[in-house]
C-alpha cells in the first residue's frame, strides 16, 4: 500500500485507492494532501489560542480554506504545489507558535507532534504521510466520524473561497473549520463526534447562505434561462469549475477581443446570473458533465481554464494537454497556473486570451438549448402557480435529485429514474448530477418544468430554502411532512457537506447513492439510518414505486 484514499465515490473496490487515486491522483501526491491536512491541523491549534484572545492573524483563515480545497478530489493534482504549501504552512506555523509564546499564551509542557513537527525535503513530506494518514485512526467507527467532518470540513473550505473571492466573509464560519480540524486530533467519543458531524452540517447551511448572498450580490438573482448548446465561429476558452469571480475577469478581459466564451460542466449557472447576460461573447455551454471531459476537450479546440476542482488528468498523447490553464486551488502537473490576484487587482487572463486566437474554433458536438435558473428567488416567483399544482393535484411529488456526477455505469440509473418518473412529478436539481437528465424531454406541468435547476452543487442551498418556504406555505410541523422526496448522487466533499446540510435542517429518509460512502463504517452507517433514515439506491421502477407509496401514504 503506497497510498491510502477514500474519500470520493469511486474510491477503488468501494473500499479505498492504495496504489494510485481511480481519479488520477498519484501515490506520492496523496500522501502529500496527507501531510498538509497534519500540518494545517497544527496551525488551527495554535490559531484557537490566539483567536480566544483576539490576536489571530487574518491570512490564517484563508491559507486554511485555501489548503482545505487543494485536497478535494480532483481539485489539484501537481506535486510541486503541495510541496510549496507544505513548507509555507510549516513556516505560518511556527509563526504562529513564536506569536503565541510573545504574548505570554499558556501552552502544555508537552505540545503534541502536529505542532512541532518539522522536515525539509520532499522525501521527509511524503515518509510523514505514512505515519499520519487516514489509517493512523486505529478505532473505525472514530475514524470514519472523524474523516465525515473532515470532508465536510473540506465541502465548508471549497464554498468559503468563491464567498470570500466576492468579499464576503464570516468568522465564525472560519473558526469552526479550524476548531474542526483540531477536534479530529482528540480523544472524543463517537456521541461527541456524532455531535459534531451535526454540527459541521450546520455551518454548512450558513457557508452555502454567504455565498448565496455573494454570488446574488455580487451578480444579480438568478432567472430563469435558455443556454445555447450551439457554437459560433470564433476562437474560443472553455471555463470550468464553480468561482464565478474568475468567470466575471475572464469575460471582462476577452470583452472585445474576438474571443468567445463558453462554460463547461459545473459552470454552466453563470448564465443564469443577469450581471453575465451582458456579454455578448459568453456564447452557452459546451458539453457536460466533467468526466465527458476527455472527449469534449479534443472537439473544443481552444484552451480550458479550471478555476476549481472537476479536473480529469488527460492522457499523455491528449492533443489539447498543453491547452490546459488552472488558478486558485486547482493545479495541474504541466498546466500553465494563473497566479492570485494581488494589491486588489484583476487575476491577469492575458496568456490564455493570446492562446485562444491561435486556436480553431470549436466543433459543433449538438444544438438547441437547456434551460435552468431556477434558485430560490425564481422559484418564488412561481410560487402561487407551484402551490396551485401541488393543491390541485397537478404536481403530486418533488424529487430532489442534486448532487454530483461520475463515470460509473451505475450512474446511468439517474437518468433511467428521470425517465420513468410519473408525469405528474418535478425534479428539483443542482450539480453535475442533472447532466442525466437535463437535456431529455420531459416537459412541463402547466408551464412548470418539470427538471427544476438551482445551479451548481453550492445552489443545494436554494433547494433547502424552497422546501422551508413550502413548508409555510403550507402551514406544516414538519419539512418532512412535505411531497418531497431526496435521491442524491454523491462524488467527493462538496456533497458531504450539502448531506450534512440537509440532516442539520432536520431533513429524513436521503436516498443516496449510487453507493454509500466508503468511509462510513458499518457502525457509522447503522447510526445513520437509525437517526435519519439514510438509505441507499435499488433499481430504478422498485425505488419510484416506494417514493410514489410513501407520498400516498
Amino acid at each position: 500500500m503506497s497510498m491510502f484514499c477514500f474519500q470520493c465515490q469511486e474510491a477503488a473496490k468501494g473500499t479505498g485507492c492504495t496504489v494510485k487515486g481511480v481519479c488520477g491522483k498519484n501515490d506520492d501526491v496523496a500522501n502529500l494532501q496527507d501531510t498538509l491536512m497534519y500540518v494545517l491541523k497544527g496551525i488551527s491549534w495554535f490559531n484557537e489560542k490566539l483567536r480566544a484572545k483576539g490576536l489571530n492573524p487574518g491570512k490564517v483563515d484563508k491559507f486554511v480554506f485555501d489548503g482545505l480545497f487543494s485536497t478535494i478530489t480532483n481539485a489539484n493534482f501537481d506535486k510541486t504545489s503541495f510541496e510549496k504549501r507544505i513548507n509555507e504552512a510549516l513556516a505560518l506555523r511556527n509563526e504562529l507558535h513564536e506569536k503565541c509564546k510573545e504574548n505570554n499564551i499558556e501552552l502544555p509542557e508537552n505540545l503534541p507532534g502536529f505542532v512541532t513537527w518539522s522536515a525539509f525535503s520532499v522525501e521527509e513530506f511524503e515518509e510523514k504521510a505514512k505515519e499520519v494518514g487516514v489509517l493512523s485512526t486505529e478505532n473505525e467507527d472514530v475514524r470514519s466520524l472523524r474523516e465525515l467532518v473532515i470532508y465536510g470540513v473540506k465541502g465548508l473550505a471549497a464554498y468559503a473561497e468563491h464567498a470570500w473571492n466576492l468579499g464576503h466573509k464570516k468568522d465564525e464560519i472560519y473558526k469552526f473549520m479550524q476548531r474542526a480540524l483540531v477536534a479530529t486530533t482528540e480523544d472524543l467519543d463517537v456521541d461527541e463526534l456524532v455531535d459534531l458531524v451535526l454540527e459541521t452540517g450546520k455551518f454548512g447551511v450558513d457557508v452555502m447562505a454567504l455565498l448565496d448572498e455573494a454570488n446574488t450580490s455580487s451578480y444579480g438573482n438568478p432567472e430563469a434561462t435558455q443556454v445555447n448548446i450551439g457554437v459560433r465561429n470564433n476562437p474560443a476558452i472553455l471555463i470550468s469549475g464553480h468561482d464565478m469571480k474568475d468567470m466575471e475577469e475572464l469575460l471582462k478581459q476577452t470583452e472585445g477581443t474576438g474571443v468567445d466564451v463558453y462554460t463547461h460542466s459545473e459552470m454552466l449557472p453563470a448564465h443564469y446570473y443577469p450581471a453575465f447576460k451582458k456579454y455578448d461573447h459568453l456564447v452557452g455551454n459546451y458539453g457536460g458533465s466533467w468526466w465527458k471531459q476527455k472527449s469534449e476537450f479534443e472537439s473544443f479546440n481552444g484552451p480550458i481554464l479550471f478555476t476549481t476542482n472537476c479536473i480529469v488528468p488527460p492522457l499523455k498523447n491528449a492533443g489539447y494537454k498543453d491547452k490546459i490553464y488552472t488558478t486558485g486551488a486547482s493545479g495541474l502537473n504541466g498546466a500553465t497556473h494563473i497566479p492570485e490576484r494581488k494589491n486588489g487587482r484583476m487575476k491577469d487572463f492575458s496568456d490564455i486570451i493570446e492562446h485562444a486566437k491561435e486556436c480553431d474554433p470549436p466543433q459543433e458536438i449538438e444544438t438547441g438549448t437547456i434551460t435552468g435558473g431556477f434558485a430560490h428567488a425564481q422559484v418564488f416567483a412561481l410560487a402561487d402557480k407551484i402551490v396551485d399544482a401541488v393543491k390541485t393535484g397537478a404536481i403530486k411529488k418533488f424529487f430532489v435529485m442534486a448532487g454530483c456526477d461520475g463515470r460509473m455505469k451505475s450512474r446511468e440509473y439517474y437518468t433511467e429514474f428521470a425517465e420513468k418518473l410519473p408525469t405528474d412529478t418535478v425534479i428539483l436539481t443542482a450539480g453535475c448530477a442533472k447532466y442525466r437528465y437535463n437535456k431529455l424531454p420531459l416537459g412541463d406541468i402547466g408551464g412548470i418544468p418539470r427538471v427544476i435547476d438551482a445551479g451548481q452543487c453550492n445552489d443545494s442551498y436554494s433547494l433547502a430554502v424552497i422546501a422551508l418556504k413550502l413548508k409555510k406555505v403550507f402551514e406544516l410541523n414538519d419539512i418532512n411532512e412535505l411531497p418531497i422526496a431526496y435521491n442524491i448522487a454523491w462524488y467527493e466533499q462538496k456533497a458531504v457537506i450539502v448531506l450534512l446540510a440537509l440532516l442539520s435542517l432536520g431533513v429524513k429518509n436521503i436516498h443516496l447513492g449510487p453507493t454509500l460512502p466508503a468511509f462510513l463504517s458499518p457502525n457509522v452507517a447503522n447510526v445513520l439510518v437509525e437517526q435519519f433514515g439514510i438509505a441507499g439506491i435499488n433499481e430504478p421502477e422498485g425505488d419510484i414505486k416506494m417514493f410514489m407509496e410513501e407520498s400516498a401514504a
